[in-house]
């Protein structure tokens, strides 16, 4: 009853200064609840004085460009033309009366507008793909010697930490084992990561070690279909790691931010180290049997 209620109160909203997912309060200050808003649309591609615009006209209803220039205080001529630079977009309506007025979609719309948009350009990004692979490669190449190298790769980002994740999954033909910590584990759990690994399950040995907490369980118990794969141990003092066929790992910890002075207010980022490294991976495979072990 109580984790109902638990997500009844509470939103998972994106946090752009952290590159990582927030639990937003339905009930927070009127101030936050419009701040995390616009945070969103920035990474659905408005800018800020197009959110000002769009905002104020959504909650407001009809009014005339001079109206919401002066309202959220923003030079008439640059208010028309953000107007009719979000009417193209296909978010802001025009409404033939005299003087002329404005009136906005619903949010809820104009996300689907802003998502359809941004996955049209992916699309045609792809679409193009074919053409400058193949223009690269009518191109004359040095000869290199094929050999393997030992190589580590730095990432930064959730969103980059869970694309390397996936393609070592992609790449796994055998096994793939994974100690995730609690806090780790809820991330790959709401991100789509969970669900591939539940698909690779039938191609691939999946095993997975997590700490010993309430959280942990409760993640554990809705992978249900890890049966007997899925551990409990009592360290918690461990990153989140991934070995892909005894071949390739990747290390992901949570790093505070640089930027702040004051450590209590410091961001935590997450941060990854991919490498196929023979020696560090022995380690971690070896870790990792005394883990499923213990």
């Amino acid at each position: 009853m109580a984790l109902a209620l638990e997500k009844q109160d509470l939103i998972k909203v994106y946090n752009k200064q952290t590159d990582g997912w927030k639990l937003v309060k339905r009930g927070q200050a009127y101030t936050e609840q419009l701040s995390t808003i616009e945070e969103t649309l920035l990474r659905f591609g408005l800018l800020k004085n197009e959110i000002k615009v769009y905002m104020h006209l959504a909650r407001a209803g009809e009014m005339k460009a001079g109206e919401i220039a002066e309202a959220i205080s923003l030079h008439r001529t640059e208010t028309y033309r953000i107007l009719r630079d979000l009417e193209k977009r296909g978010i802001v309506f025009s409404i033939f009366e005299k003087p002329l007025k404005f009136t906005a979609v619903p949010l809820e719309k104009a996300i689907d507008l802003l998502v359809d948009a941004q996955k049209i350009k992916i699309k045609l990004l792809e679409q193009e793909k074919d053409s400058v692979v193949k223009l690269w490669q009518s191109i004359p190449q040095p000869k290199a010697a094929a050999t393997k190298k030992e190589l580590f790769q730095m990432l930064e980002g959730e969103q980059q930490v869970l694309m390397k994740a996936n393609e070592l999954l992609e790449s796994c033909e055998k096994a793939f084992q994974v100690f995730a910590p609690a806090d780790y584990l809820s991330q790959l759990y709401y991100s789509d990561f969970s669900d591939k690994l539940k698909e690779h399950a039938d191609k691939v040995h999946v095993s997975m070690v997590t700490d010993n907490s309430i959280k942990s369980a409760y993640f554990l118990g809705q992978l249900n279909w890890l049966s007997e794969a899925g551990r409990i141990i009592d360290d918690q003092s461990l990153p989140c790691f991934m070995i892909s066929d005894n071949k390739e790992i990747l290390i992901i910890f949570h790093e505070k931010d640089r930027a702040s002075e004051d450590e209590t207010k410091k961001k935590e980022k997450t941060a990854a180290i991919w490498t196929n490294y023979t020696a560090f991976i022995k380690v971690l495979v070896l870790l990792f049997a005394k883990l499923v072990e213990s």
